[in-house]
């Protein structure tokens, strides 16, 4: 009997603790669907929390959400406290698909959910009304590859460009790529493209809104049926219904699609053996060959610098420049390169070059040889070679060379150049007499730097004097301390949004974050209590200017919307900055 007294003592002690356990899990409606159909999934807390973080929802489109609601209630003297996050989700493709953790601070620890694995199948049956819009939005989009050329050359530049059209009776909205092509065997180049732009044109004999998704110049590697993988887009289409709203406008409906372009196939025909000139590296295209040089006449043991640039229109980022060859008197080193080539959907046009620094060691005119150039024309069909001139190096001044008999008609390459005999002349710049003096040996001690030493104390004094005057000055602006303060507490919290800023889901939520974290640290309102109405009016209460509460409202609002729409990186700093702004502008209203 005493035993059983104990346990049940021991019950009651640790019940206390056993109802007070936090808890988050996460639940979804259902955990097998048709790839048709929607999932909701709820993220439920027993005890309210800060900073949380949803997961990435890969394989899933967000539909809706984040939703939120707080339960709050006493029940025979107990609290009852809920708080929850929901998402409404779609799902990408088909097969076993898990929903990762999400995170949440709960009294300083992290909590996690449990992944919950959902199956998804087939598509499954539903409603005419249903069936009938989903036909209307499959019947009036399309994803279309577009090919500059179908049957280039190897080299020759393709152009790719991917376009959305979709009929004026329907409006698409949250664009995204889910799978992109690979462009095996081709040398690929993705143009950037600024902003998304609504234009109009013909599809099918028909007019038809389209929109620029993507542009790419490719070169393909080799001959033969080479194919371009498709594309798949996530795009949703907003498809009018038979209902109208209180002001007699059209009700539309949003329908989740999965478009794709199709695989195609381009005909890489290869180079024509007939003609084709032995040094042929594989260029294509238009070019200009020049073989220039900085001096024209110098001494011995100077030095000249040698540039062979190609310019022209075609693949200058794919094939290697001719060679510079000189006499072997002319030493020749490494040479320096440089280019500027701009890629555009007709290809790559620029110049490239290389500048050879070349330094003669005796007297004598050497000759540079010409160079060859051999690319093929994919316009004309044929070889072409350019060639440049003959140049000349006159070399007045410097000694002459005994092991080199002509050296004005001897061109050897590199590799079979006769050896130099090297003589004191190649040295000048080294200097073998000098004039050493000794150091003279003074006392420190009632030197000139001795009685500097005594008084450059007292001299700095005034200056001591000076800089804790303006800083005095510096500390007693009251409104510039303010500012400064507002700016560095503006920075600190708006630390992670800033490191995000290429990632736009990711930014939002932290920018969002750290907006309520700051009110929270300022005017000591509650996670559970963040609502508009309620940021208004103790906003209001601190005295903060309308404009200003405003602006951060707008934020807030800009934040949730933002998150699911297409942005662009140059809009997430627009509202970065403006972040930091409104910020220091309530901090100057509230101490």
């Amino acid at each position: 009997m005493i035993r059983l007294l104990q346990h049940i003592a021991f019950i009651l002690l640790i019940s206390p603790v056993a109802f007070a356990q936090v808890s988050f899990e996460a639940s979804v409606s259902k955990k097998t669907l048709g790839i048709n159909e929607r999932l909701r999934v709820d993220f439920i807390m027993n005890q309210d929390g800060d900073n949380f973080s949803p997961p990435s929802f890969e394989n899933f489109r967000v539909i809706g959400g984040p939703n939120q609601s707080v339960s709050n209630s006493w029940i025979n003297g107990k609290r009852s406290y809920s708080k929850s996050y929901s998402y409404f989700l779609s799902p990408r493709k088909k097969g076993e698909l898990t929903i990762g953790q999400a995170n949440i601070e709960i009294d300083g620890e992290t909590y996690k959910t449990s992944p919950i694995r959902v199956e998804v199948s087939e598509a499954v049956a539903t409603p005419n009304q249903n069936n009938s819009i989903d036909y209307q939005a499959s019947e009036n989009i399309y994803l279309v590859t577009e090919i500059s050329n179908s049957k280039p050359y190897i080299n020759q530049a393709v152009s790719v460009v991917y376009k959305l059209y979709f009929s004026p009776k329907v409006n698409v909205s949250n664009l995204g790529e889910i799978e992109s092509p690979e462009y095996t065997n081709f040398w690929s180049h993705r143009i950037p493209i600024s902003r998304l732009e609504i234009e109009r044109g013909t599809y099918k004999n028909e007019i038809y809104n389209y929109v620029v998704w993507k542009k790419m110049v490719l070169y393909p590697q080799q001959s033969g049926e080479l194919s371009l993988d498709p594309l798949t887009m996530d795009v949703t289409v907003e498809v009018p219904t038979n209902r109208v709203d209180f002001f007699r406008n059209r009700i539309y409906t949003q329908v989740p699609k999965t478009i794709s372009t199709g695989k195609r196939t381009i005909r890489v025909r290869p180079f024509p053996k007939q003609g084709q000139p032995a040094n042929f590296s594989g260029a294509v295209g238009t070019f200009d060959l020049k073989v220039t040089t900085s001096k024209s006449e110098l001494k011995a043991s100077e030095s000249l610098q040698a540039e062979v640039k190609v310019s022209g229109k075609g693949n200058l980022k794919l094939f290697s420049l001719p060679k510079l060859v000189v006499p072997s008197a002319l030493e020749q080193y490494d040479p320096e390169q440089n280019e500027s080539v701009k890629t555009n959907l007709s290809g790559m046009s620029g110049f490239r070059s290389d500048t050879y620094t070349l330094v003669p060691q005796f007297q004598g005119k050497y000759p540079i040889p010409p160079i060859l150039l051999s690319y093929f024309d994919p316009v004309a069909k044929q070889y072409k070679t350019l060639q440049s001139k003959e140049l000349i190096v006159n070399v007045t001044e410097g000694p002459l060379s005994k092991s080199v008999s002509s050296p004005s008609t001897n061109t050897a390459s590199n590799a079979n150049k006769n050896k130099i005999s090297q003589s004191g002349f190649s040295f000048r710049f080294i200097q073998f007499n000098t004039s050493l003096e000794p150091i003279s040996k003074k006392a420190f001690f009632r030197s000139q730097w001795f009685y500097l030493g005594l008084l450059l104390p007292i001299l700095l004094i005034p200056v001591v004097f000076f800089v804790a005057r303006k800083k005095e000055d510096y500390n007693s602006d009251i409104r510039g301390v303010r500012l400064r303060k507002a700016n560095r507490l503006a920075k600190k919290y708006l630390s992670e949004a800033k490191k995000n800023l290429t990632k736009k889901d990711t930014f939002y939520i932290a920018l969002e974050r750290a907006l309520h974290n700051y009110l929270k640290a300022k005017i000591s309102i509650e996670t559970s209590e963040f609502s508009k109405a309620k940021i208004e009016s103790l906003l209001a209460k601190h005295q903060v200017a309308e404009a200003v509460i405003s602006d951060f409202i707008k934020l807030l609002e800009h934040c949730e919307l933002t998150r699911y729409t297409p942005t662009s990186e140059g809009a997430m700093q627009s509202d970065y900055q403006l972040a930091i702004q409104v910020i220091s502008k309530i901090d100057k209203y509230i101490l």
